[in-house]
C-alpha cells in the first residue's frame, strides 16, 4: 500500500528530495546487508537442468540499458557507440508510452547489431498495481512487442510477478536480480543463473536476474567513486559460471565532461567494458539477452525454490 501511494505521489516530489531520502536510507541498508551485498555466497546453486554455457564458456556477460526518458534518448547513439568500439553489444530497452518516441534510435540499433527490449509502458509505477491494472496494461506491452519485433522486457523499478508475467509474449524478462536490497521489491531471486519459467500450455519465457549492481544504485545513491564493486561482482560471477549481467541507464550517464546533478561520468562504464574484454576476452560469452534466452529455452533448468509465487 505505502510503494502504490509513493509512486502516485512521485511526480509532485522533488527529484532531489527523492534521491537525499534514498541515499540516507541505503545507508542503513548497506551496513544492513553488509554480509550479503553485493555479494550473497548462498545464490551460487546451479539450477537442476543447468547445462553450461555454450562453446565451453565460463560465464556469460550481458548488457543491458532501460530508456527512461528524452535525455537518455538523445544519448543512446552515444552509448551505443562506446559499445561497438569496443566489439560488444547489448539490449536497449524502451519506454513504448513514455515522453519521447523511439522509432529512429530502433531502427539504427537494430541495423547495428543490438537488441530492442520494452521497457515496462508508462514507467510510472502502476503496472503491478492490482491485476486489473496488469492485465490491462499487458495486452499493450504485447502490441508493443509485436510490432517492436521484440522479445524481451523488463518492468519499471524493477517490479516483478513471475506467474503475472507468463501473460506476456516474451522469450525473456530482466526484471530480478539475484540480491538488491536497494530496490522498492528488494526480494531477489537468489541465483547467479538464469532460469525458465513455464506457462499452462506448456511454452514459457527465461528469466534473466541481474548480478551487478545498477548504475544508479552504484554511482547515484551510493555515490561510489570507481568500479571496484563492478570487477569484484564481475570476477565473482565469472568464477562461478553464472550470468553476469549488468543494467545502466543512459539517462544518468554524463559523456561531455561536464557533470550535472544525479549524473556519473560515462567513462565509469566503458572502464567496465574495458576490464571485462580484456580480462575475459576468451572465456566469457559476450552476449544478447535474447541470444541467452533462445540457449536456456534448449534445456529449461528450473526456477529457485519459492521464487513463483502463487496466483493472487
Amino acid at each position: 500500500m505505502f510503494t502504490n501511494a509513493y509512486y502516485r505521489l512521485k511526480p509532485i516530489i522533488p527529484r532531489a528530495a527523492r534521491i537525499t531520502v534514498r541515499r540516507v536510507w541505503a545507508k542503513v541498508l548497506r551496513r544492513r546487508f553488509s554480509s550479503s551485498w553485493p555479494i550473497d555466497r548462498s545464490s551460487v546453486g546451479v539450477p537442476e537442468g543447468w547445462r553450461g554455457w555454450p562453446d565451453g564458456k565460463k560465464f556469460a556477460f550481458v548488457l543491458t540499458h532501460d530508456v527512461e526518458g528524452r535525455q537518455g534518448l538523445d544519448r543512446c547513439h552515444q552509448l551505443a557507440q562506446v559499445e561497438m568500439n569496443l566489439g560488444v553489444r547489448s539490449s536497449f530497452n524502451f519506454v513504448p508510452e513514455g515522453e519521447y518516441s523511439s522509432e529512429p534510435v530502433r531502427e539504427f540499433l537494430s541495423r547495428n547489431g543490438f537488441e530492442v527490449g520494452v521497457h515496462d509502458l508508462h514507467h510510472d509505477g502502476s503496472l503491478y498495481r492490482s491485476w486489473r491494472d496488469f492485465k490491462a496494461q499487458s495486452e499493450r506491452i504485447n502490441y508493443y512487442l509485436n510490432s517492436w519485433n521484440a522479445v524481451g522486457f523488463r518492468a519499471g523499478f524493477m517490479f516483478h510477478n513471475l506467474h503475472w508475467l507468463k501473460d506476456l509474449n516474451i522469450l525473456w524478462d530482466a526484471s530480478t536480480f539475484d540480491n538488491d536490497p536497494f530496490e522498492p521489491q528488494p526480494q531477489g531471486v537468489n541465483t547467479l543463473f538464469p532460469f525458465w519459467v513455464s506457462r499452462p500450455d506448456h511454452t514459457g519465457y527465461v528469466e534473466l536476474p541481474y548480478t551487478l549492481a545498477q548504475d544508479s544504485t552504484l554511482f547515484l545513491i551510493l555515490r561510489e567513486r570507481g568500479i571496484d564493486l563492478w570487477k569484484r561482482k564481475l570476477d565473482w560471477v565469472a568464477g562461478h559460471g553464472g550470468l553476469a549481467l549488468v543494467n545502466v541507464h543512459p539517462d544518468y550517464m554524463n559523456f561531455n565532461g561536464k557533470k550535472k546533478a544525479f549524473e556519473y561520468r560515462a567513462a565509469l562504464y566503458q572502464e567496465l567494458l574495458e576490464y571485462a574484454v580484456t580480462r575475459y576476452r576468451h572465456e566469457a560469452w559476450f552476449a544478447l539477452p535474447g541470444d541467452v534466452a533462445r540457449y536456456v529455452s534448449r534445456h529449461k533448468p528450473s526456477p529457485p525454490p519459492a521464487v513463483i509465487p502463487a496466483v493472487s
